[in-house]
């Protein structure tokens, strides 16, 4: 496994269990027709991870897997670390053995590793826009469907935090809860009543008087679903460290300061998995 600055890696066997259907879907029945045409079975290479463009990289353990599920004598040596920072031009890694091998999981490697290093370079944008104030950038649920924890651990390379994993693993009640419970006294009291001791409890509101009604009852963390940052401030002196607030909803780089001012604990942004455009790098054979 690469070196990585970031908390909390990605399991060995997701990695591979992803890489598998990647190329499995790449490969089809029949294999790599161009490369088992072109190129001859014993030739040995060198290549090449480059940035073409400057940002934060992540996903080089799910890259190096691209190579290693084919062939695992392949040698990947990563020159930076899932988290750091690269330039436009420099080397994020380098890749030495079949040929055949490098150019089948070529794409693959790269198709994850731009797609992650794409979310982690978007999160650290919005992270450097809050900085200095108390609010730390979160992601949403809005993912790519069966890459949720390569997308959230790109979002921990950009140093964004995850909110939580799917709908098993904390209780969120927004308005249609509400509705369908008969109201948010009723949605609060049924959620303490199910949850265990270990589950947090949000409640989303969409106004002051519903921030109210729901710290009237024991919640862990109150979502403040498209204030302006006039309500937003209002909202986080009502709650008075009764929960932790998350501002949601509209959020883009040119709002969220003015959000992150009003004092918010937490700014989740759905862009980051949703919206964030790859970052370029390549594969780049070194000629002998």
């Amino acid at each position: 496994m690469s070196h990585s600055l970031v908390e909390g890696t990605l399991p060995r066997l997701l990695i591979t269990r992803a890489v598998e259907q990647a190329l499995a879907e790449d490969l089809g029945s029949r294999g790599d027709l161009t490369t088992d045409a072109t190129v001859p079975a014993g030739k040995q290479a060198v290549a090449t991870f480059g940035a073409r463009r400057a940002g934060v990289i992540a996903g080089l353990d799910v890259a190096r897997a691209a190579f290693h599920v084919l062939d695992e004598t392949v040698v990947f040596e990563p020159l930076v670390a899932d988290g750091e920072a690269i330039a436009a031009g420099a080397v994020a890694a380098r890749v030495s053995g079949p040929a055949r091998v490098l150019l089948t999981g070529e794409r693959v490697a790269l198709n994850f590793l731009c797609h992650m290093s794409g979310i982690a370079t978007l999160t650290r944008r919005f992270a450097d826009a809050v900085a200095g104030t108390r609010a730390r950038i979160a992601d949403t649920r809005k993912t790519t469907p069966g890459l949720r924890a390569f997308e959230k651990y790109a979002v921990r390379c950009g140093g964004g935090a995850n909110h939580r994993s799917g709908l098993y693993d904390a209780i969120l009640i927004k308005d249609n809860h509400i509705v369908a419970a008969g109201g948010v006294e009723a949605a609060i009291t049924a959620a303490r009543t199910h949850a265990g001791h270990m589950v947090k409890i949000e409640v989303e509101v969409g106004s002051l008087d519903e921030l109210r009604a729901a710290l009237k009852h024991p919640i862990d963390a109150v979502l403040l679903d498209n204030m302006d940052p006039a309500t937003l401030k209002a909202a986080v002196a009502i709650v008075d460290g009764r929960a932790l607030t998350e501002a949601s909803g509209g959020v883009s780089l040119e709002t969220v300061r003015a959000i992150a001012e009003t004092g918010v604990d937490l700014i989740s942004v759905g862009a980051l998995t949703h919206s964030a455009p790859i970052l370029d790098l390549g594969l780049d054979f070194v000629a002998d």
